[in-house]
């Protein structure tokens, strides 16, 4: 895989890249909520524009239709005048240019051929570029036409943001089994099921909290009331896999009633399990602090929720502490980052669904087309 560093001054100064970046960030009132995936970018950014390279940045974002209410905050996060560039416009970007030196496609997914991986779409998209570098690696398990197909039509290569993503996620399979902890939260066990039958040889001890937990609860027959649980038949025990054994449950997921910490076992039907409880959070945080490594994907319960957030809070600040830590996804990002903590942990990947994917030692569809597995 072809990497950014390997073009200076003299193959930039002057040409035109196409950037794959992922500014699919959540928008709360107008205003980004979350800036965590766009000051990721900003390395990549900064090296084009210093190296005189002109960009067009690519990105799709569901939280709204367009990037326009919002392109003047992300050029304030990345410190660069940007212009926006309506897909209708694509072909116009070359006059723009002149204005400004970063430009902003909209939504690249307003054209469902982006979703289609459509090569027409992506030998569209490439004309009159020099280069195409992909630093979106929130988006490489997906095979669409500005992360795989665009790699036809342009010479390749990986932002620094992919570079740092491959090492270290790849340093998280490889380490040695002993004193290395994985951590998994979060809803959907049908994800992150694939992470922990590939992690069973590859670690030491496997904790699970969140609404995953819920899913090894029904299959051992124990009851879960009305807690959140998914339809993925959980086929996988060992006892390295660490479940809670006492957790927090209420039948308001609001918070606005009360909750009560309980042992496993003794649910009511309309109740639903929001958190582990604290008591038991230590433990996993006795387990996290004495690791050489741990991988965190997912918080311990409904964290959003205050009066449900302390098991996540707990297991975070233990993971902070780790000699060497590794965390990613949406809900854990934010987690950490309401509570001070995303500076504390070793690496942060910007993915969800990628940093899963790659844990669970499936190729990629957007690091296959830049070679990284040649």
């Amino acid at each position: 895989m072809k990497t950014i560093d390997q073009l200076g001054k003299n193959e930039l100064s002057g040409k035109k890249v196409l950037l794959r970046v992922d500014f699919n960030v959540p928008v709360v009132a107008g205003k980004i909520a979350e800036t965590f995936r766009i000051k990721s970018a900003k390395e990549t950014i900064d090296y084009l524009v210093a190296n005189g390279a002109k960009a067009t940045l690519v990105s799709h974002i569901e939280a709204i239709e367009s990037f326009s209410p919002i392109v003047e905050q992300i050029g304030e996060i990345l410190g660069q005048a940007l212009t926006l560039v309506p897909l209708s416009e694509l072909n116009s970007r070359g006059n723009l240019f002149n204005a400004s030196p970063i430009l902003l496609l909209d939504n690249i997914r307003q054209d469902k051929r982006e979703i289609e991986n459509d090569k027409e779409f992506a030998r569209k998209l490439s004309g009159g570029f020099d280069f195409y570098i992909n630093d979106a690696f929130a988006v490489c398990h997906r095979n669409h036409a500005s992360v795989s197909a665009i790699t036809e039509y342009l010479p390749s290569y990986a932002g620094f943001l992919i570079k740092k993503e491959t090492e270290n996620l790849s340093e998280a399979l490889k380490a040695p089994v002993a004193g290395k902890i994985v951590v998994l939260g979060g809803a959907k066990i049908s994800t992150k099921l694939p992470v922990i039958k590939n992690f069973l040889d590859k670690a030491e001890k496997i904790l699970i909290g969140g609404a995953i937990a819920n899913s090894f609860f029904k299959a051992k027959g124990i009851q879960i009331g009305a807690s959140v649980v998914d339809d993925t038949v959980v086929d996988v025990s060992s006892p390295k896999i660490v479940l809670p054994e006492n957790i927090v449950v209420t039948e308001d997921k609001t918070g606005k009633s009360g909750a009560t910490s309980m042992p496993l076992g003794n649910i009511a039907p309309n109740q639903m399990i929001v958190d582990i409880c604290p008591e038991f959070a230590e433990k996993f945080a006795e387990i996290i602090k004495g690791s050489e490594m741990v991988i965190w994907n997912g918080p311990m319960g409904l964290s959003e929720i205050e009066r449900f957030a302390e098991g996540t809070k707990i297991v975070a600040q233990a993971v902070a502490s780790a000699s060497r830590s590794i965390i990613g996804g949406g809900d854990t990002i934010a987690a950490a980052d309401k509570l001070g903590l995303l500076d504390k942990y070793g690496f942060v990947s910007t993915g969800g669904g990628a940093m899963l994917e790659f844990l669970a030692g499936n190729e990629l569809a957007g690091l296959k087309a830049l070679g990284y597995y040649n």
